[in-house]
């Protein structure tokens, strides 16, 4: 019988290779790592059902919910897991009733062992790890628009295509060129996001928001899901409780239809690494939209709430009904703090701004093109991406520190919390620091690379912009194939380099798109200022 598991889908995999013992660095076990690749190859195995047999009503979205509920920090609970399985299970007996009782099985819809994968030859194995993990992070943006009643055919008909691939035993390059179509279709799929988000809650605004936490009881809502904190605030409104947003959550400050509800005072805390400390005897309960779910501790696991795909043992989970009386309960029992708290972000600032997508940015393009014409604005640099606890990610915060004055930081998803509450002041009239959003709003920075190179007609490759992105899990591999997609080179990438490309692949995205390790904040910003 199998105790060990092996997982290397994330930046804090053990070694930098990957996580093989009885648990991950995540804290998931192996139990837990062996349900997730059933699920991944029932997946698999669906796919194959599909590809002769008309899908049913829930298969695009079990496709979906199958794939999210593997990526790092979402889901710790076997229950739930084992259950996801059986209706992966049940769906591909509905499509193809026959092969569950054929007496000359050919295999063809059988679940996926992902041993194989995982034994495969090391630079298959890679690609098909890109592809895979692309796929879940993709599933993340996917879900959040299907929650808004947003979905697109093509988006659901590459998961199908691409988990199929997984099974089957192809040519390098033809799972390179499938690596770089998810990269098309995830730009879809951030696009319709984009649209759902901006179309239900209204065109994101430049907001800034305070680090202090008023006195009497509140609520901490993280993850990325926006239709969650909306409920979230109609439940609570006018029962005397205050929302603060964490991590991923923060840019919800600034659409319009959730800043009109007066009790969404502020931020708390910083990026998701933090949260065990940050979390510990706090007076309030937290909810989890999505991921990053670390194992709660004693000191506060009483107060920790999950719903939609996020699930650990013995919390309290908020199903599909979306009652989160629970949590106003444990917020009103807890009481919050005694009078108003100050906190503060990594470096000492006591408030953030948030809300510079691409509706804003563009909306003073001009100035900014004139800007950056008559010399006021020398550089942009997207420092971007995930945030995690390994050493060495300080980089980024002394990389914006020393970025010279005359240059503009665009930053997104929480890596930003490194330094979002820097005052760096403005230059040419606009703020030097612009925060864009969540992960997904890669999208925005993409819509103002494109429209620069438009002002400026040159290539996107010529503008004085410059990528340092971070990574973590499997959003950034999907964000960073849509930059390859789009022909995006000299990204530089770090804090490692993810431990499931192989030398050789690693060697092939280096040519082709000169990506670069980061080294050190004064060498890359020499480097790329020239």
């Amino acid at each position: 019988m199998k105790h060990n598991m092996f997982c290397f889908q994330c930046e804090q995999t053990a070694g930098c290779s990957g996580c093989t013992g009885a648990a991950g660095v995540c804290g998931k076990t192996a139990k837990t790592a062996r349900l997730q690749d059933a699920l991944t190859g029932a997946l698999i195995g669906l796919s194959h059902a599909c590809s002769n047999n008309p899908k049913t009503e829930q298969t695009d979205r079990l496709i979906v919910e199958g794939l999210f509920a593997t990526l790092t920090n979402v889901n710790f609970d076997d229950a739930a897991l084992q259950q996801l399985l059986d209706r992966v299970h049940g769906d591909k007996t509905a499509i193809a009733p026959g092969c569950t009782f054929c007496q000359a099985r050919c295999g063809n819809t059988d679940d996926y062992d992902m041993e194989r994968m995982w034994g495969a030859e090391e630079d298959i194995r890679s690609v098909k790890s890109l592809l895979l993990f692309g796929m879940r992070g993709m599933a993340a943006y996917a879900y959040h628009a299907m929650v808004l009643g947003y979905t697109n055919e093509e988006i659901h008909a590459f998961f199908q295509k691409g988990l199929f691939a997984l099974k089957e035993d192809w040519e390098l390059e033809r799972y390179i060129e499938l690596c770089m179509e998810l990269g098309r279709v995830n730009l879809t799929c951030m696009a319709l996001l984009d649209q759902a988000n901006t179309e239900t809650f209204g065109t994101p605004m430049p907001t800034t928001v305070p680090l202090t936490v008023e006195k009497g009881p509140f609520i901490v809502i993280t993850g990325h899901d926006l239709y969650d904190l909306k409920l979230l605030l109609e439940q609570t409104a006018g029962k005397g409780i205050n929302i603060y947003t964490h991590g991923e959550m923060l840019p919800a400050h600034a659409y319009p239809e959730l800043k009109r509800y007066p009790h969404l005072k502020g931020n708390f805390g910083t990026a998701w690494q933090n949260q065990q400390k940050e979390f510990a005897n706090l007076p309030a309960p937290v909810l989890f939209t999505t991921n990053c779910l670390m194992p709660p501790k004693d000191s506060y696991a009483d107060r920790v709430f999950t719903t939609a795909l996020v699930g650990y043992p013995e919390l309290v989970h908020i199903g599909e009904d979306k009652d989160f009386t629970p949590v106003i309960e444990k917020a009103l029992e807890l009481g919050g703090y005694g009078q108003d708290t100050v906190m503060t972000g990594i470096n000492g600032g006591t408030q953030v701004t948030t809300g510079f997508g691409h509706g804003t940015v563009l909306g003073v393009a001009e100035q900014v093109t004139e800007a950056v014409k008559n010399g006021a604005i020398r550089h942009f640099f997207l420092v971007a991406g995930c945030d995690g606890a390994r050493p060495g990610r300080n980089y980024y915060t002394e990389f914006v520190r020393q970025a010279p004055k005359d240059t503009v930081i665009l930053t997104l998803a929480c890596g930003k919390y490194r330094f979002n509450d820097l005052d760096l002041g403005t230059i040419g009239g606009l703020p030097r620091l612009m925060d864009m959003g969540q992960c997904n709003d890669a999208y925005s920075a993409i819509k103002v690379a494109a429209a620069l190179a438009q002002a400026f007609d040159c290539d996107v490759n010529e503008l004085p912009l410059s990528m340092v992105l971070s990574w973590y899990e499997q959003k950034a591999a999907c964000i960073l194939l849509t930059l390859l997609h789009l022909g995006i080179q000299n990204i530089r990438l770090g804090p490692t380099l993810p431990a499931f490309l192989s030398p050789n692949v690693l060697e092939y995205l280096v040519k082709q798109f000169h990506i670069a390790p980061i080294t050190t904040p004064e060498a890359d910003l020499k480097a790329l200022l020239g």
